[in-house]
């Protein structure tokens, strides 16, 4: 595999920062939400760091590459689109799933976030199968990011360096690796960070994530809202005595803070990057009372003093706690596709979709849709995230529709109504279309309960929906039938 260009240290472009991002002193390179831009029409702050020979990398978040289904072809095209149009080097994703499949039963239901696809042969090799549609699709090199989760699937099969390793060697596919999400994963999964880098092919790394978060009852939240506590500058700290990364990004989404304190997370990554190894430890791993203590037998990796020395075995990783004494014996890995464990070339079989779409569907009904937690899971887990998921939900259609705070008299009484019309009704087609949903949910229903609060909710869902809101007779057969629950 080829090293990766250098990138240097970098941020992620928002429109509510840009002008603190092109103020930033020795400013390499800047990431974009991919979905957030149109080719045709870049903001003009964009315009004028590519003019300054900033680089621009577009960043998906809506692929859902590790979904049963096979990548959408409109969406690699504008994926595709976007890298052209900023003369990106590589686009990234996610190694995560966001929706439900045509291949599950039941309706199409939307995460509006990243979940984990599970550390099993059969979500590999319909992950790898998703990669190489994508990677013949765009126009530049592709690289996938680790996710955070909070919940575990289980009966996984991989660990996560053993599952990251071999997609990469069955694809060719790079890394972009989070470490903000390492950490989260050791809060809320009891996997160690420095075995996951121990573990993965440091040469196949594209660039590296920084954020922050905060940890309420012993649940680490990945905000991007936070300032990078210490624990994360470790993790980043434990990657760089393996290797140069290519490029090192800030990202925070919101919470923004003046330009200064920005500038001050940036010098404090490149203090870690420039400083000694070691500088910044990060604290011993203890696995919990009851996690798994089976060996995997892999070989550790070699530290490497850049990304093009990187060794290519695999180090022990942690086994998750299944109740069941660990993951067994380690799977031996592929050199390239044709040899890659027993799955191999099956991602393209509908019964291993199918299998993957049910189980995926399963969790993301529970989570998004009240409908029971499947055998396995950590149910207080997913209800704690079931919270979160509607919560962010909550808080993104505010954004998207803000006039609704003020028509339901505040933020309180409008996050009380719609967390419970979200608790059984999924999100389906994307926020905006939730925000209409929501608001003939509650017209449906006769609400608000002052008249006039009422009268301009419905001029404002007349105007957008460009219909008439259902009247009464509609209301009450849709009651009979459910549609108001």
């Amino acid at each position: 595999m080829k090293p990766m260009a250098h990138l240097g240290v970098g941020i992620g472009w928002r429109p509510e920062i840009a002008g603190a991002v092109e103020g930033l002193p020795g400013l390499d390179w800047v990431e974009v939400v991919a979905e957030n831009i149109c080719p045709g029409h870049l903001p003009e702050s964009l315009l004028r760091l590519l003019e300054r020979g900033v680089r621009v990398v577009p960043h998906g978040v809506s692929l859902g590459i590790g979904g049963a289904d096979r990548p959408d072809p409109a969406k690699l095209a504008a994926l595709g689109e976007r890298a052209v149009a900023l003369g990106a080097p590589l686009v990234t994703e996610h190694i995560a799933f966001v929706r439900t499949s045509s291949v599950a039963p039941g309706p199409l239901l939307e995460a509006g976030h990243l979940l984990p696809v599970a550390r099993t042969r059969d979500a590999l090799d319909v992950l790898c199968e998703n990669v190489r549609i994508a990677q013949d699709a765009l126009p530049v090199p592709l690289a996938l990011e680790n996710i955070a989760a909070l919940v575990s699937w289980p009966g996984e099969e991989l660990t996560e360096a053993q599952f990251l390793t071999e997609l990469v060697e069955r694809t060719g596919v790079r890394l972009l690796i989070d470490v903000a999400n390492l950490h989260t994963n050791r809060v809320n999964r009891g996997e160690d960070p420095v075995a996951v880098l121990d573990g993965i092919p440091l040469e196949a790394l594209a660039y590296v994530h920084v954020a922050g978060g905060v940890e309420r009852g012993g649940v680490w939240h990945d905000t991007h809202a936070h300032p990078v506590p210490p624990e994360v500058l470790a993790v980043l700290a434990e990657l760089r005595s393996r290797v140069d990364p290519p490029g090192v990004l800030l990202e925070r989404d919101d919470d923004f803070p003046p330009e200064a304190e920005l500038a001050g997370e940036l010098a404090a990554i490149r203090g870690v990057l420039g400083g000694p190894a070691g500088a910044v430890p990060y604290p011993p791993f203890h696995r919990s009372p009851g996690a798994a203590r089976t060996p995997l037998g892999l070989r550790p990796r070699p530290r490497a003093s850049n990304a093009g020395e990187a060794g290519s075995g695999s180090a022990p990783d942690l086994a998750a706690n299944r109740g069941e004494g660990g993951l067994g014996p380690a799977p031996v890995l592929a050199s390239n596709r044709g040899e890659a464990g027993s799955g191999s070339g099956e991602g393209g079989s509908g019964a291993v979709r199918t299998r993957v779409g049910i189980g995926q569907a399963a969790l993301l009904s529970a989570l998004v849709g009240g409908t029971p937690v499947p055998e396995g899971f950590d149910r207080q887990r997913v209800r704690v995230q079931a919270r979160a998921l509607a919560a962010k939900r909550a808080g993104i259609v505010a954004k998207v529709a803000p006039e609704l705070t003020g028509i339901l008299g505040g933020e309180d009484a409008y996050r009380e109504a719609f967390l419970g019309y979200a608790r059984h009704r999924p999100m389906t087609a994307g926020y905006r279309r939730d925000a209409l949903d929501f608001a003939e949910h509650l017209l449906v229903r006769d609400l608000p309960a002052d008249p006039a609060a009422r009268r301009r909710l419905t001029l404002w869902w007349r105007d957008r929906a460009g219909a008439r809101p259902p009247g009464r007779a509609v209301r009450w057969a849709r009651a009979l039938v459910g549609r108001a629950a």
